[in-house]
């Protein structure tokens, strides 16, 4: 675990990364990771000098396995609050059951494990809302129907991509892994959406955080893939 900003951690589990935002209200995670890692976020937690029953909420990016692993166990645990957006909930709730994996994906989900339905206590509509003080939640679909990006203000601004979007080995920002994407070419387009915001940092599901003028590089991939005129940048944004 490090600490990406003041009282901004990442917490690897696996190859995907949660987060844990300390605020003057408890902790709030953003995800949960894959499921059976439930003693992991407890030990990252103590490091904090914190304890499960701190954990006041959990904001998920999405449903799939790999972020909403352990929630079911936090909420059950903590009687913290669980938000998702509504498009997502299903999934996470158990409403539907997820198609059965075929081939590798089978092999996959015996390794990591199957996540435990949970209620959800918010549902996250429209374009943006503010679920929690501090946090703006910012509708991103594509790589699933109700993925949600987070922004925190906080040290400039944290933008809590999720899997919208991943960091290249030379730092450029890119869409994230496509091949388990419901819809690539939006996931593109709310990539380039994340660049009309004003945040210093970002952090992803997948991939290194950036530190300092990360906005930068969410508008070189939208003005490489926007026409010029209608790539958000200083003017559009901001906010």
């Amino acid at each position: 675990m490090r600490e990406v900003v003041d009282g901004v951690f990442e917490l690897s589990l696996g190859f995907v990364n949660m987060h844990l935002v300390v605020t003057d209200d408890g902790v709030v995670l953003v995800d949960t990771g894959l499921p059976r890692n439930s003693r992991r976020i407890d030990r990252a937690l103590r490091g904090l000098r914190k304890q499960i029953g701190d954990v006041t909420a959990v904001l998920l990016t999405h449903n799939h396995v790999d972020h909403i692993g352990n929630v079911a166990d936090v909420r059950r645990r903590s009687g913290a609050r669980v938000f998702a957006h509504a498009a997502d909930a299903p999934a996470v709730t158990g409403a539907i059951r997820p198609q059965e994996p075929r081939g590798l994906a089978r092999f996959a989900a015996r390794l990591v494990g199957t996540p435990e339905p949970t209620k959800l206590d918010q549902l996250i509509t429209g374009e943006e809302s503010a679920p929690l003080p501090g946090f703006t939640a910012v509708h991103t679909p594509g790589h699933t129907r109700g993925h949600v990006s987070y922004l925190l203000d906080r040290d400039g601004g944290v933008m809590f991509v999720g899997d919208t979007g991943t960091t290249t080995r030379d730092g450029s920002v890119t869409p994230g892994p496509a091949q388990f994407s419901a819809d690539v070419a939006q996931q593109g387009r709310s990539l380039a959406k994340l660049a009309g915001y004003g945040f210093e940092h970002a952090v992803f599901g997948h991939g290194a955080a950036v530190t300092g003028r990360a906005v930068e590089r969410f508008r070189a991939y939208a003005a490489a893939v926007v026409p010029p005129g209608d790539a958000p940048g200083e003017d559009a944004g901001d906010r």
